[in-house]
């Protein structure tokens, strides 16, 4: 239907490439010894946004860590995110959420559900060993259509994997250290498990395959993790965003010289400080721009409320110069 956006799942544009990197420990604070099998779809919920400045919606999948009610899921599912509905899918209980941090560059992001308690949560595998022909299960909200979780059965067909991705607006990330398989996984299972016979969570669903040989990807829990304790921890760094975003209000494209502004939300920042659609912005905040993603990089480091610097080509192709104030707006 018009307006509607499933940033679901991204799509896989490169075939696959080993990458030499080390496999870090589990992480500290998870029991990862034998023990019963797990409740079958416990620990996970459906997630739901509004994405109020794109005029779409878009869901996915995410997994409950804390009783508390922290979720681990993709960034790409909660991007651009304005309004959040997640349904615990045992219970059927449904919660609002709010952006705790994320990571764009390792597709990582950590939720807080509302006035949660009690929650059960995921069993995590973080200390398992993973190999090559091991039975894996997928688990998530296929096309976002919600009910009981659908499963994709496979087996593991390849570790430490990097791929080039690419989601429906067109933003493509290097992701590496990737767990490859052959489970049919479709969009919406993005954030949700990637558990063993035992239900036991060996990496979070990320991507998927739209050509050749069906084939989903998923970041090894353990890694999740870390970045998972990191955004936990409020400590920032360059791989992490922890706190409010910072928000422009609009929307680019590529160009030479720099990322040309197509839209602008009436009112916003941009508007505010007097650029307008066919402006070419060529830096921010003392940083030379020449994409659209030099923006989104850039706006990450801004704090809202802050004026910085912004210049910019106008559409007469006259350089321009002045300040612009970010307010707090989605997560990227």
């Amino acid at each position: 239907m018009p307006g509607v956006t499933r940033r679901l799942l991204l799509a896989v544009l490169a075939t696959l490439a080993p990458v030499v990197a080390a496999s870090p420990a589990g992480a500290a604070g998870h029991s990862t010894h034998p023990a019963r099998k797990a409740g079958r779809n416990v620990g996970i919920v459906d997630i739901y946004t509004t994405l109020g400045y794109e005029n779409g919606i878009a869901a996915g999948t995410g997994m409950i860590l804390s009783r508390s009610g922290e979720v681990l899921t993709n960034n790409h599912v909660i991007s651009g995110a304005t309004n959040f509905k997640v349904v615990d899918v045992v219970t059927h209980r449904k919660y609002s959420a709010t952006v705790v941090g994320y990571s764009v560059s390792r597709d990582v992001a950590v939720l807080q559900l509302a006035h949660a308690s009690g929650l059960r949560t995921v069993r995590l595998g973080g200390g398992l060993r993973v190999r090559v022909g091991q039975r894996v299960v997928a688990r998530g909200n296929a096309q976002g259509r919600g009910g009981p979780p659908k499963a994709a059965h496979g087996r593991i067909i390849a570790l430490h994997q990097q791929i080039v991705a690419r989601d429906e607006t067109g933003e493509s990330e290097t992701l590496n250290n990737l767990i490859a398989t052959n489970a049919p996984v479709v969009p919406g299972y993005s954030g949700g498990p990637l558990e063993d016979a035992r239900n036991r969570v060996l990496g979070i669903v990320t991507a998927g395959s739209v050509t050749g040989a069906r084939r989903g990807f998923a970041i090894p829990i353990r890694y999740a993790l870390q970045l998972a304790r990191r955004i936990e921890s409020g400590r920032p760094n360059s791989i992490v965003h922890i706190g409010p975003t910072a928000f422009l209000g609009v929307e680019l494209r590529n160009v030479v010289g720099g990322a040309q502004i197509t839209r602008l939300v009436p009112g916003k920042p941009a508007d505010a400080a007097g650029l307008v659609a066919g402006d070419v912005i060529n830096s921010l905040n003392g940083v030379a721009i020449a994409s659209s993603t030099d923006v989104r990089r850039a706006v990450l480091s801004l704090v809202p409320g802050k004026a910085v610097p912004i210049g910019w080509t106008d559409t007469s192709g006259t350089a321009q110069t002045g300040t612009i104030t970010p307010e707090s707006g989605p997560p990227q």
